[in-house]
């Protein structure tokens, strides 16, 4: 059987990918690729690979007989408007390396795209699968490329691609990671360690989010799914909640009564905020290949806080 290969495995996604996808496919069928240094906690199969170097990604492909790629090495939305011209070379110079790789080797591909790919002209409320898609970042530039580009090759040479539309991803493993919806993440480190947290977002800022093992989930069923069912492949529209940052605290409240929450809203991560819908219409997905989220915001935010309650509580050995 050929093996999978995941890179990025060590940002939001894919360490929450890798160990899902281990469970299902076995410990020996899923390669782990890190552009930085390795996990002391990593037991499974590991690449060091940087993507940008096609003869290096070609020679991992090669020697563990990858036959599928999940795609997540790239830069977020905060810090590519930070880095545009880096955005470019690592969003979109990777992903033309592995879809060549991924053509010459006939391997299945793995594309997140992301909210980030609309744009302030796409309808903000309910927003189509098929819509103008103009955004005004360097990241949602790459991601509308990275989608016609999935899409080109699809078409010019049969390749399995495929993708997903993700919303802020709120996880309890990887902490943020320089997106602009990290802040559905770092509320909860802030909540459990201060009782308090200070957003970077207005009150109001309306933007979908899901848990991350929905977006896991999604992910591999989006791969499972006979191709003949998919008329869309790059890329779905996916989401599980539309909340703002007061409604998020209020769901804390619920579990730690006195979190408090200001605001020094960040003028340009408000600003890619504002560029973005509101909610997303994930019908065709839900349609086409069966989709529907299993946590909603109070399932979540339970769910979040106690596993990384967990996560942040002091070790024994470290206890006075």
């Amino acid at each position: 059987m050929r093996k999978i290969l995941v890179t990025g495995a060590q940002g939001q996604i894919g360490s929450e990918l890798v160990p899902a996808l281990r469970e299902r496919h076995g410990a020996g069928s899923v390669v782990a690729s890190y552009h930085r240094t390795k996990p002391s906690d990593e037991d499974g199969l590991v690449e060091h690979l940087d993507c940008t170097d096609p003869e290096q990604l070609e020679d991992v492909v090669r020697r563990h007989d990858i036959g599928v790629i999940y795609h997540l090495a790239a830069l977020l939305s905060a810090v590519a408007e930070e880095k545009p011209q880096a955005a470019w070379d690592i969003n979109m110079g990777s992903l033309f390396n592995v879809l060549e790789v991924a053509r010459r080797h006939d391997c299945a591909l793995f594309f997140p795209s992301s909210i980030g790919a609309f744009g302030p002209n796409t309808p903000k409320l309910k927003t189509p699968q098929d819509t103008i898609q103009r955004p005004n970042t360097m990241y949602g530039v790459t991601k509308v490329s990275g989608e016609l580009l999935c899409d080109y090759y699809v078409a010019r040479y049969d390749l399995d691609a495929r993708g997903l539309r993700f919303p802020g991803l709120i996880s309890y493993v990887a902490e943020p990671g320089g997106g602009t919806t990290d802040y559905a993440v770092d509320i909860f480190y802030h909540a459990i360690r201060h009782g308090r947290y200070t957003c970077f977002l207005r009150p109001d800022t309306r933007l979908d989010m899901m848990y991350m093992p929905d977006a896991v989930r999604a992910a591999y069923e989006l791969m499972d799914a006979a191709p003949n069912v998919l008329r869309h492949r790059n890329a779905f529209n996916v989401t599980a909640m539309s909340i703002t940052p007061e409604e998020l605290a209020a769901s804390i409240r619920d579990h730690i009564p006195d979190f408090v929450i200001d605001y020094a809203v960040d003028p340009v991560r408000q600003a890619i905020a504002d560029s973005w819908p509101q909610s997303m219409d994930d019908s065709e997905a839900r349609a086409q290949w069966g989709w529907s989220p299993q946590f909603g915001l109070g399932g979540m935010t339970a769910d979040m806080l106690e596993k990384l309650g967990r996560k942040l509580a002091p070790r024994t050995e470290d206890a006075p």
